[in-house]
């Protein structure tokens, strides 16, 4: 039950940039907003507690910040004194990534926000995403290059060509989805970089997160829309009537917690014990 109810929990929060907002989203597409009053919102990423970060964006000589949200909303600051942070990624480690655009660089951030350059010299890094193997993947837009970075932060080139890469998101089968902001395309990539066309006729995809059924989600932000994606490709409209949707994250499913997991084993002892004593009599 504790399981299900998890499940059930994975609710989407958007960036709206110039709302200054970040949105929560239930899976019935039902908005509440979660933290009002940023400056220039832009990437989120959840840690594996559950709480929110948001690279609040330095476009007009706001903060260059990254905030910290608690589940329930209590906002704090992690990290400050960037220039442009936009796309945001957690490794397995729990250590925080931050694209800064502007300084062309990828930081590291400790979870007790202790911060080291771990990628330097791109050109306009945005989206960050990790795949299973602990290899980072980087949307470098002015290049037109997405980056693959080895845990150990040796650099090669994933995939070239591209038309301003902004998002990026993996599935559960390993696959890259890449939002070509500029093309108005979605290219979906396999792991060994195999291209092909998921998406297309967007007005300027941005953001891309993906849920646990491995549906698609992306915030076109041209068009003020989230679309929704089976896996098969088929689209709808989730939500509109934002004001510039920038970046996306999906509400991790809860783990069952160590007293969860000592009642199930308990219970399926106690079920055990009675079997044996049904057989016995």
């Amino acid at each position: 039950m504790l399981i299900a109810s998890g499940a059930q929990a994975q609710n989407l929060f958007v960036s709206d940039y110039y709302s200054g907002n970040i949105y929560e989203y239930t899976p019935g597409g039902t908005r509440g907003t979660f933290a009002p009053g940023l400056a220039d919102p832009f990437g989120l990423a959840f840690n594996s507690a559950g709480d929110l970060f948001e690279a609040d964006g330095n476009e007009f000589g706001n903060s260059g910040s990254i905030y910290e949200f608690t589940p329930g909303g209590t906002r704090s600051t992690f990290a400050s004194g960037l220039i442009t942070p936009y796309g945001l990624a957690f490794n397995s480690a729990g250590d925080l990534f931050a694209a800064d655009g502007s300084a062309g660089n990828i930081y590291e951030y400790t979870p007790g926000g202790a911060r080291s350059t771990f990628a330097s010299g791109l050109a306009a890094p945005a989206g960050l995403v990790f795949n299973s193997a602990g290899d980072l993947f980087e949307a470098d837009g002015n290049s037109g290059t997405i980056y693959e970075f080895t845990p150990g932060g040796a650099r090669s080139t994933f995939a070239s060509g591209l038309n301003n890469p902004y998002g990026l998101a993996v599935n559960g089968m390993g696959d890259l989805f890449e939002a070509d902001s500029s093309s108005g395309n979605i290219y979906e990539f396999t792991p060994d970089g195999v291209k092909s066309t998921f998406a297309s006729g967007l007005s300027q995809p941005e953001g891309l997160a993906i849920n646990s059924a491995g549906d698609l989600f992306v915030a076109d932000e041209q068009s003020d829309n989230i679309y929704e994606y089976t896996p098969g490709g088929t689209r709808s409209t989730f939500a509109s009537g934002l004001a510039n949707p920038i970046a996306l994250a999906i509400q991790p499913v809860p783990e069952p917690s160590a007293l969860a997991l000592l009642a199930v084993g308990a219970t399926a002892l106690l079920v055990r014990r009675r079997c044996a004593i049904a057989k016995l009599r």
